[in-house]
């Protein structure tokens, strides 16, 4: 899978074993309010906006973006699994409730608007798991977590540069 991210292989999560604790833990960032599922579908959509305004690059590295958190995604899920919950989309899984609701995604059409909204929700993943990681105890997990932020980063990295390039009206 492709999408932009830092070019360091994920750790596996193949016999991880059952761990409860860890699942509580990680799973709001599987299919929460601010979790990859909310990231991967607004920058779908604003891949869509970005494109219908002519944006290409824009557009074409929000996809990038998107198909990043799917990978994400992918992984929680996988390890969710591992850890002993089946990885369905709530905020707390093994419960079959309060399912996902795409209440959380921004549907912002102003170009600034979106770009601005993608670094406070990419600031506050980065915050989220840095406090997963410090409350991890199973080391395998963590570097998991970690390596994900790696890409956050440079997501945020990229989303400040395509802002200042758009302020400074250079969006060719």
């Amino acid at each position: 899978m492709e999408g932009l991210k830092v070019d360091l292989p994920y750790p596996s999560v193949e016999g991880i074993g059952e761990d409860l604790r860890s699942v509580r833990i990680i799973s709001p960032a599987y299919a929460d309010r601010g979790s990859e599922m909310t990231a991967i579908l607004q920058y779908t959509f604003q891949t869509f906006v970005f494109g219908g305004k002519g944006l290409e690059r824009y557009a074409k590295t929000l996809e990038q973006i998107a198909i990043a958190e799917m990978e994400h995604l992918d992984i929680l899920g996988s390890l969710l699994f591992e850890l002993g919950a089946l990885p369905v989309f709530t905020s707390r899984p093994p419960r079959r409730f309060d399912f996902y609701s795409t209440a959380a995604v921004s549907y912002a059409q102003d170009a600034r608007k979106m770009l601005q909204g993608d670094i406070r929700g990419e600031k506050e993943a980065i915050r989220t798991y840095e406090r997963m990681i410090d409350t991890l105890t199973n080391e395998r997990v963590a570097a998991i977590i970690e390596r994900i932020v790696l890409d956050e980063k440079l997501h945020l990295e990229t989303l400040e540069k395509l802002l200042a390039e758009y302020e400074s009206g250079k969006t060719n």
